[in-house]
């Protein structure tokens, strides 16, 4: 599979570049004749992006588990008997934009490509220039790594070219592993109920392309959660 065009196919790709332009174009505004206004706007549509996909990705995991809960109520079996927590938006919430966001960056990429002062050293700066590449997804391998949220894991992870991630976890209840969810974006908040005494989860995740897994699995992932 080759690529060539600047423009990420993916949400969490066009997320990437919209951060890397707004950190990367304040160096070249004024040689390529870009206002402060028209700065500050595209970075605000760049903040609102990220901060949408990321919000989208913890309410995909509240549903997830949420389903496992009516499952577990109406079926019965090993799991906690308590609510799902549910995620909160992330404070402060950025300021609204206009609909439009990618359209407004093509027509930006457009502009600065069109500009005299424009060159190709500064468009590789830019991420404008596409490169092509092959694509093996038989090599691919995510890498996990964990932050926390109120005690609750959060599994951070880059997408590539991927069109998601699918998780598994191992929460120590001598069932071994078995699966979380599919996330399309980064992150994965993991909201289930905390153990009332210390207890490791372990979390393995492996790509998918085309509604089939695809690469290799992550190494595993080990996190003490509970008190």
């Amino acid at each position: 599979m080759a690529n060539s065009s600047f423009m990420p196919n993916t949400d969490s790709g066009k997320a990437d570049l919209l951060d890397h332009l707004a950190s990367t174009l304040p160096h070249y505004a004024a040689l390529l004749e870009v206002s402060n206004e028209d700065l500050a706007s595209f970075q605000a549509d760049a903040l609102a992006f990220r901060y949408t996909l990321k919000s989208l990705a913890d309410m995909q995991a509240y549903t997830h588990h949420l389903t496992e809960f009516k499952n577990l109520l109406r079926d019965g079996g090993a799991g906690s008997a308590d609510w799902a927590t549910v995620p909160m938006l992330a404070e402060p919430m950025p300021p609204a934009v206009i609909p439009g966001i990618i359209s407004r960056l093509s027509a930006l990429a457009a502009h600065l490509k069109s500009h005299k002062n424009y060159t190709s050293a500064i468009g590789l700066d830019l991420s404008l220039v596409g490169v092509t590449s092959v694509v093996d997804p038989s090599s691919w391998k995510p890498i996990l790594s964990v932050q926390n949220k109120a005690g609750h894991p959060i599994i951070v992870w880059t997408k590539g070219s991927a069109a998601a991630l699918e998780i598994w976890v191992d929460r120590g209840d001598g069932n071994g592993f078995n699966f979380l969810t599919i996330n399309t974006e980064p992150n994965t908040y993991d909201n289930y109920a905390l153990p009332s005494s210390s207890a490791l989860w372990k979390y393995k995740a492996i790509y998918r392309l085309h509604d089939e897994q695809v690469g290799q699995w992550s190494d595993v992932l080990s996190i003490t959660v509970g008190v």
